[in-house]
């Protein structure tokens, strides 16, 4: 029996999820946008039938519709009962960014009736939060274009799913510049001793060795390396036991060059002879 790939695209209004349909269109997914969230069961149990024909569809689904805010979890469970399994793709953006893509394309918001347009925005995230949590994969496109979000979306399908492992994104972030939406695990370095007060420090970074010298002096450093490189590698294959494709852990100092850089940088090293591949992006250190 072929394995037919139900991948549901949802998410924040203007997080990109017309743009993501078009790209998994490109992947060769039967893509229908808009569906109503009571035939969403009915599409699964047609995929069942017509899976020798169709073997991947994706279905984007969201507060435009009105009902499916209250009908998506009875939905989700029916599909379940079929023997499908439904994967959610959630895209989402800083307030800021959909506040600027709304304004750009003057498209009204689907909850701003009696609301102003953060106050929409606001609420759709708290609505949304319980299938967010659903989610195998959780893009944040405030930083992306259309080419990045596809070339995102196809490094994530180009395997299947019985071949794919968990990539693992080990993040530094700078606590001025804002919490990374991404994150799944946050850790706060701020405690060790900090290169932004030695003169000579202050405009290097935790990439350069007297930098990271400097934070590594500091005892604690290493116990929190040992202990953080412990818990992580514990729940590691936890995560991706319950399904995840995506996790991203991330340790944010004040601002995001120097403390936070070289914890992430050496903690990468130390994980580095896992199963999981790891990836290390320092959001802030041009800031």
């Amino acid at each position: 029996m072929n394995f037919v790939r139900l991948v549901v695209v949802t998410g924040l209004s203007g997080s990109g999820k017309t743009a993501a349909l078009k790209s998994l269109e490109d992947l060769g997914f039967f893509c229908i946008d808009n569906l109503p969230v009571e035939l969403f069961p009915k599409l699964g149990q047609l995929s069942v039938f017509s899976r020798d024909m169709v073997s991947k569809v994706a279905i984007g689904m969201d507060s435009r519709e009105p009902t499916f805010l209250e009908n998506f979890k009875e939905a989700f469970e029916e599909v379940d009962s079929l023997g499908l399994t439904a994967e959610v793709i959630f895209l989402e953006a800083s307030d800021d960014v959909l506040l600027s893509r709304f304004s750009q394309t003057r498209r009204r918001h689907p909850l701003a009736a009696g609301r102003s347009v953060p106050e929409a925005i606001h609420e759709e995230r708290r609505l949304l939060e319980e299938i967010k949590r659903r989610a195998a994969l959780v893009l944040d496109t405030s930083e992306m274009n259309v080419h990045e979000l596809k070339r995102t979306l196809w490094d994530y399908f180009e395997k299947s799913g019985e071949d794919r492992t968990m990539q693992v994104t080990l993040m530094s972030f700078g606590f001025s510049h804002g919490l990374p939406r991404e994150t799944d695990m946050l850790f706060d370095v701020r405690f060790l001793a900090n290169p932004y007060f030695n003169a000579e420090l202050r405009d290097g970074t935790g990439l350069d060795p007297k930098v990271a010298s400097f934070v590594f002096d500091d005892p604690a450093a290493e116990e929190l390396l040992e202990r953080l490189e412990g818990l992580i590698a514990f729940l590691l294959p936890k995560y991706e036991a319950e399904g995840k494709s995506y996790l991203t852990v991330s340790l944010g100092c004040t601002g995001g060059k120097h403390r936070s850089v070289a914890v992430v940088e050496e903690l990468s090293k130390r994980l580095a002879d896992g199963p999981q591949p790891i990836k290390v992006k320092h959001r802030d250190i041009q800031k």
